[in-house]
């Protein structure tokens, strides 16, 4: 095994004012690909490095981690992975290899992205994004085949188009959605030794759409920041596969009537970190909300969407504005209904909640997340027996099998990056 460390004159800081939008280009990685008709090709040559990294709390520390090409060969080439504790990654930031960047004047078009060096990026102290919160996000994972080479994205157009409705939502330009899908693509073979080995977690991929842009009055920003950066993860909750423990939050809401909640800006998440961080300091591992009219109709929990399960059929709240659109909330409603069963996006009331013989999360963070107990004005429903329910572990096996390549993808959902 080779081991070599980043040049020290590298400078890991990225400049996004517009007077220095172009100034660092990639030195090395090794593929050829047109980002889009109208823009120019990324070149980029082999490496091997050595990155910082150590994490607490999923929190980034100043010690190193070394990440190193791991060459070894087979019947079946070479295959590269970054040298980290593959079985304890855990869901935090771990800095990877590389990250895109792309830029855009307000009422102006993206184009010519580039790779970076994975860094700190440097904006305006009035910046639209850090004065009025001017952001958007996407998260998004890529999962490393049985055979250790190919590399499969899960319905990148999905997240493309979540990102341009909400772009147009907040008053921003958004890179349209080949531009999108090709960068994500780039990102991800431009860090490909960051993917874990099959069945050890999967890359997660972060596309960020920003304000960056000089402002002082309220008004969108005159300049735009796209970038994607990627992170190996595990799973998202402490309690992996685990069930987890919720309970109902009728006083801090979400999201309103007409207002963003069914976009996926910054300012949504902000919001309930401290209902959250109040249930956590209780013992419970999340806050599900409420309607903030009635208070008796589920909406979502912080970061995934909510399914219940009775008498065999599949219910989840409906998409109104309040609730964003998850991508995998919308995949396992059609998986469901392939496999059988009755799936109805409807009003779900917390009383029907308590009731119910299964109970279960999704997101791209948590895939499925069996629940294992409500807590609502202070009474404590459990389900199941400390696992999956037998409805939401079929959703479970049959989504992951598909997104990880292990069955035939005839939704033809996945992209492979082979």
């Amino acid at each position: 095994m080779e081991r070599a460390t980043l040049s020290p004159n590298l400078n890991q800081s990225y400049l996004l004012s517009p007077s220095h939008a172009s100034t660092t280009r990639l030195h090395s990685f090794s593929f050829t690909r047109n980002l889009s008709p109208s823009s120019s090709s990324i070149k980029v040559n082999s490496f091997s490095s050595s990155v910082s990294s150590s994490f607490v709390n999923g929190g980034v520390s100043l010690t190193r981690c070394s990440a190193v090409l791991s060459n070894s060969s087979s019947s079946k080439g070479v295959t590269e992975l970054a040298d980290i504790d593959w079985d304890n990654i855990g869901f935090g930031i771990k800095p990877t290899d590389h990250m895109y960047v792309m830029k855009c004047n307000l009422g102006g078009e993206f184009s010519d992205g580039e790779l970076q060096r994975f860094g700190n990026i440097e904006v305006s102290p009035s910046a639209g994004v850090l004065n009025y919160g001017q952001g958007l996000f996407e998260g998004m994972k890529a999962y490393r085949k049985q055979d250790g080479k190919s590399i499969l994205l899960f319905r990148p157009e999905e997240n493309a188009k979540r990102m341009r409705s909400g772009a147009e939502r907040m008053c921003m330009p958004a890179p349209t959605i080949d531009q999108f899908v090709e960068a994500v693509k780039a990102t991800v073979l431009a860090n490909k030794r960051w993917v874990p080995p099959p069945g050890k977690g999967s890359l997660y991929i972060r596309p960020l759409l920003m304000g960056t842009g000089a402002v002082l009055g309220l008004a969108p920003a005159p300049e735009y920041t796209f970038l994607v950066y990627v992170s190996p993860v595990g799973n998202y909750f402490k309690e992996g596969v685990s069930p987890i423990n919720l309970i109902v939050e009728s006083e801090f809401h979400r999201a309103t009537p007409g207002g963003t909640g069914g976009v996926k800006t910054i300012g949504n998440y902000a919001a309930v970190l401290k209902a959250q961080a109040v249930a956590k300091a209780k013992g419970y591992s999340d806050v599900l909300y409420l309607d903030c009219i009635y208070k008796r109709y589920l909406e979502e929990v912080s970061s995934c969407n909510i399914f219940i399960v009775k008498d065999n059929v599949v219910s989840t709240p409906e998409i109104r504005g309040t609730i964003l659109p998850g991508i995998t909330r919308k995949s396992i409603v059609d998986v469901a209904r392939s496999q059988g069963f009755k799936v109805e996006e409807r009003n779900v009331t917390v009383d029907e909640l308590l009731e119910a013989d299964e109970v279960f999360c999704t997101g791209t963070a948590v895939v499925v997340s069996p629940v294992g107990s409500i807590t609502y004005k202070g009474k404590r429903v459990s389900y199941g027996e400390g696992s999956f329910g037998p409805v939401s572990e079929k959703l479970y096996t049959v989504l992951t099998s598909l997104q990880m390549g292990l069955t035939e993808d005839n939704m033809k959902w996945t992209v492979n990056l082979s």
